[in-house]
């Protein structure tokens, strides 16, 4: 199993670890900060070695890196991964504000069903099946949601079941709500939300998701300091 620093510090940007396995240009690692693509949610960029990861994806409880060709990465290798944290940060947030919008999308339409999300480094979006538009009721989505970023509310983000690696994020007194991603540590890192309906099919409704300048900023470095996980 890889363990995942991204979950206790999503604010890493620089983590030494060992390599675990190495089979061709698929590497695994014994820890990692990097996120593979995971509920909507797009992998990070960055590098294993000074080797730019081609791919990340998540199998089982691993995650698999493809490095670019060439790369001389062996078992018991010490190494240091670096992740694009611009990149990495946008996608907490944007993730972070579609999780939000969802939350208060399910308390306006009960009979709601989500059919998929996907959330980059511009805009996230999310679908869902519903048999009219939700464009009037946008405005009213996008006002509550700010209003829970201006309060600048703690948000926490820990395991349900370790064991399976069950996560969820919460706001005390709001929600509590199932989540493998990266989390922001306060609603104010959010920015201001903006929202999109795009209509994508008979009884199916998008709505696109963009964030500007958040009203806070996170306690961290571009560049933390390097660490090794136990």
């Amino acid at each position: 199993m890889t363990i995942k620093a991204f979950w206790t510090d999503p604010y890493q940007v620089r983590h030494e670890t060992t390599v675990d396995t190495v089979s061709g240009n698929d590497v695994t690692l014994r820890s990692t900060i990097f996120f593979a693509l995971s509920g909507g949610q797009e992998s990070d960029q960055g590098s294993i070695a000074g080797y730019r990861v081609e791919r990340a994806v998540k199998t089982g409880p691993a995650i698999v890196y493809t490095l670019q060709e060439g790369h001389t990465l062996r078992p018991g290798q010490a190494v240091s991964i670096e992740i694009e944290w611009p990149r990495r940060y946008k996608l907490m947030r944007l993730h972070f504000a579609a999780e939000l919008v969802l939350e208060l999308i399910y308390r306006r339409f009960p009979e709601v069903r989500k059919l998929g999300a996907h959330i980059a480094q511009e805009k996230a979006r999310m679908d869902f099946a519903l048999p009219h538009s939700i464009a009037p009721c946008l405005p009213e989505l996008a006002e509550a949601a700010n209003a829970i970023v201006q309060s600048d509310m703690p948000v926490a983000s820990e395991f349900e079941d370790p064991a399976t690696e069950r996560r969820f994020w919460a706001i005390e007194g709001l929600s509590r709500v199932p989540c493998g991603g990266t989390n922001i540590r306060r609603t104010g890192e959010v920015g201001r939300i903006k929202l999109r309906r795009h209509n994508v099919g008979r009884e199916k409704e998008r709505v696109e998701i963009t964030v500007e300048e958040a009203i806070c900023v996170p306690e961290v470095r571009a560049a933390p300091a390097e660490r090794q996980l136990a």
